[in-house]
């Protein structure tokens, strides 16, 4: 086990990770969908690296806001405890999977660009089409008798499906999480399936990310440099989100999403 340590402090870095920690701020998402495409189209850095390093990142900061959530009562411990079930388990055989085929090796590394494209592709679609794909969660709640007589083997389900796309890419605890969740518990309060998926991210990613140290893939001096911008961000944006058009920033981040992941599957 070694950690990568490839580069020097460089102060734009911390900058990427300011801009797309005031993105998460203000909007709730963003977080892998943008840091990871980020560090590899822009900065040069492997897949696997951009991955490793941002899952740690993930597990960091996500730890704080479930925190927030948890004193505010926004978390569903069962529902939590329902998707980590599956992802857990999911995230430790998917990095078994990687050590055999070779984490940093050409094919590991077309495998993670091309996941990390689709789960890009599928959190744009769950961007641009929320409102409509929550409003039939809402209609069909009353008629979904199989979901709701099998939520909680869905629930893992999804937890498992959840794991593994981010285990090889870091992207799908967030949006994607959310709109699943939304579709099995239409009845719930958004806070607390925004709260109960932010707190099942973090062992996730907490995992995930020792996983991928143990692979060799995480930059240390790389995830110094983005906490170091993307705290700061995230409070920022946090504070002036109620001031911004949210929908209008889902909006453009869902458009430039697009065009990184088709750019990623097409690569």
């Amino acid at each position: 086990m070694r950690l990568i340590m490839d580069i020097a402090f460089n102060p734009a870095l911390s900058l990427s990770g300011f801009a797309v920690g005031l993105l998460v701020g203000l909007t709730g998402v963003g977080g892998g969908s943008l840091m990871t495409p980020l560090l590899v189209l822009l900065f040069g850095f492997k897949p696997a690296t951009a991955v490793g390093t941002d899952l740690l990142y993930a597990a960091l900061t996500k730890s704080g806001g479930s925190w927030v959530h948890h004193r505010h009562g926004n978390i569903d411990w069962t529902i939590t405890g329902r998707l980590a079930l599956g992802s857990v388990p999911a995230a430790a055989a998917t990095l078994l999977a990687l050590a055999q085929l070779g984490v940093q090796g050409h094919g590991a590394a077309g495998l993670i660009s091309a996941v990390l494209g689709i789960a890009l592709l599928l959190t744009a679609a769950s961007l641009i089409f929320r409102r409509h794909l929550l409003e039939l969660a809402r209609r069909r709640s009353a008629s979904a008798d199989f979901a709701q007589r099998h939520v909680a083997g869905l629930t893992i389900v999804v937890g498992i499906v959840v794991g593994v796309m981010v285990t090889v890419s870091s992207v799908g605890a967030g949006a994607l999480g959310v709109t699943a969740l939304s579709f099995l518990y239409p009845n719930l309060a958004t806070r607390r399936i925004v709260g109960s998926d932010i707190a099942h991210a973090v062992p996730l990613t907490l995992v995930a990310g020792l996983g991928h140290w143990w692979l060799g893939t995480v930059d240390v001096v790389l995830l110094v440099s983005l906490l170091i911008g993307s705290l700061p961000g995230i409070a920022l944006g946090a504070h002036f989100a109620a001031k911004v058009p949210e929908r209008m920033l889902r909006g453009l981040l869902a458009s430039v999403l697009l065009l990184i992941g088709g750019k990623l599957i097409l690569a």
